[in-house]
């Protein structure tokens, strides 16, 4: 294999900033140059050969071959959603060497005059939008490279579907050219807005409703809104939510959903998760709906169903909780056990000595190991002058582990 290096080098915006005298250099000294036509375009007085970068599998072969010294060009930071990823697991790194410029993105937070330290960034460039969306709505301040097709009024719709709609948005199109454009509007002012498919859209968060007002978990029953007694009481909450075992980036069912008590919750401890709520009741979905909204829970989709129905359009599950099962307890159960993923947990509140039997060995039947935990709480209530505990009834939390076959 010949072990002549491969130079990458990135451009940076034209008319703001060049190349670094080093980089100037190398492409100097270079016998072939690779890049995009405008990328090419910026050496027309280069002596060697140049070389259309188009088809990344046949660059690849010429770069793992050829003993000319070969200059990369990319654009900005080729190791920020650049081609350096694809060469870096492609090529030995000892053979790459490489020399960033400015970023597109570096550049729009220059010119909007924002801090882009603290800020995220994804890309929807050739990408599916479902996966970034999970981050952008846990994100305070976020970049996304968008595509012609992923552009920023796909983005205001399904932001706004998610509830995550309190952003001020800037569209930045067409940067370093002379139709460049800077337009600050908010998500809602994106659904029908048009734009060069050349663009990044920067959103920064706004407003919230007084979310520091309530904790990430233990927020109090009556800080939601609920028909009587339709609420995961919130010391069982939190043990439900403990024996869920959650993790930042899974995919949670709340079948039986009611007020959504638990699905904000596990919402706020993994805020680029998926929480599917499954709640068909129209009573129920209208607390569960203003639930959602008053705690700004952007990762949590309402799904207007009755399990086990409306189960089979769903991502496969990481964990299940089953709130309420309206009397399809078994049916629900054989639906989640065919598509739970390995390692995967089912948690169950069962308040009846019928519903812990049945579900424990409806679960163990099924291969289930089943841990069973019998809540009892009693809380405390003024009596004249003094002071008494008020028992509740127990709750039995079941919880159900299946490891891979």
């Amino acid at each position: 294999m010949a072990e002549q290096k491969i130079y990458l080098v990135g451009a940076g915006i034209e008319g703001w900033e060049g190349f670094g005298k080093q980089a100037l250099e190398v492409i100097d000294s270079a016998e072939v140059l690779v890049g995009h036509k405008r990328l090419l375009d910026i050496f027309p007085d280069f002596k060697g050969e140049k070389r259309l970068l188009e088809d990344l599998s046949i660059m690849l072969e010429y770069l793992k071959n050829t003993e000319k010294k070969t200059v990369v060009l990319g654009s900005g930071d080729p190791n920020f959603f650049g081609v350096a990823r694809f060469l870096i697991r492609n090529l030995p790194k000892e053979r790459i060497e490489i020399f960033p410029n400015v970023t597109s993105v570096q550049y729009a937070f220059a010119r909007i005059k924002e801090p882009w330290d603290d800020a995220t960034f994804v890309s929807v460039h050739g990408r599916g939008i479902k996966p970034a969306l999970d981050r952008i709505v846990a994100s305070e301040k976020i970049a996304i490279l968008t595509d012609s097709v992923n552009t920023p009024a796909v983005m205001a719709r399904e932001l706004i579907h998610r509830g995550a709609e309190g952003y001020e948005a800037w569209v930045c199109e067409d940067l370093g050219l002379p139709t460049e454009k800077f337009t600050k509007t908010d998500v809602r002012g994106l659904v029908d807005f048009k734009c060069s498919p050349l663009n990044i859209l920067i959103l920064i968060k706004t407003w919230e409703p007084n979310l520091e007002n309530y904790p990430v978990i233990g927020i109090r029953d009556d800080e939601f809104a609920t028909a009587k007694k339709l609420i995961t009481k919130e010391e069982v909450r939190a043990i439900t939510l403990g024996k869920l075992q959650l993790q930042d980036d899974l995919v949670m069912w709340d079948i039986g959903a009611g007020s959504g008590s638990v699905s904000i919750e596990a919402g706020n401890l993994m805020p680029n998760g998926r929480i599917l709520a499954l709640e068909k009741n129209s009573q129920y979905l209208t607390y569960l709906k203003e639930n959602l909204k008053k705690f700004v829970a952007r990762n949590v989709t309402v799904i207007e169903a009755f399990a086990p129905e409306g189960l089979e359009d769903l991502p496969d599950p990481d964990r299940v909780f089953i709130g309420g099962s309206g009397g399809m307890l078994e049916e629900i159960i054989e639906a989640v056990d065919k598509r739970l993923k390995p390692d995967g947990f089912i948690v169950l509140n069962a308040v009846t000595l019928d519903t812990l039997t049945k579900s424990v060995e409806f679960l163990e039947d099924h291969g289930y190991t089943v841990e069973v935990t019998c809540v009892n709480i009693s809380k405390t209530r003024s009596l004249t002058d003094y002071k008494m505990f008020a028992a509740h009834n127990p709750v039995y939390v079941i919880s159900a582990w299946k490891g891979e076959e």
